[in-house]
């Protein structure tokens, strides 16, 4: 685990909670079949499994975010799912879902945001590479 300045560790916490309380906000409505979670996942084409499996990548991540030995892997693991959305809205779906002003797309830039700033925060946790990277 790295060792960070009192101003930094306070950074770090919330931005991993951060991340972790939107990602666990939103399984419910993916586990609930909510009709917006629905609609979004049958419009790209993963239907119910995607959706499910979406939920639980997303229900690890946020579990490993606040661990701090495993904090840089929720923050790759939830980077990849966001990635993945974003992508969505921007090829598919549109920035606007179902009426929703943009917030989808918004909550998932933000976490997208928060955890790359967690992972080269935590870069160096990394096993077997960290101590080697360069930056």
């Amino acid at each position: 685990m790295t060792a960070f300045s009192k101003p930094l560790s306070i950074l770090d916490w919330i931005l991993r909670l951060t991340a972790a309380i939107i990602l666990a906000q939103t399984l419910w409505f993916k586990f609930t079949a909510a009709p917006e979670s629905v609609y979004i996942f049958d419009k790209v084409g993963l239907g119910a499994p995607g959706r499910i499996g979406s939920g639980i990548a997303e229900l690890i991540a946020a579990i490993l975010l606040v661990i701090p030995r495993t904090a840089w892997l929720g923050a790759f693991l939830a980077l990849g799912v966001m990635g993945g959305a974003i992508m969505s809205h921007l090829t598919v779906l549109g920035i606007v879902v179902m009426d929703d002003h943009g917030e989808l797309f918004a909550l998932a830039v933000i976490v997208a945001l928060c955890c790359a700033i967690v992972f080269f925060l935590h870069r160096r946790s990394i096993p077997f590479i960290g101590k080697h990277l360069p930056f």
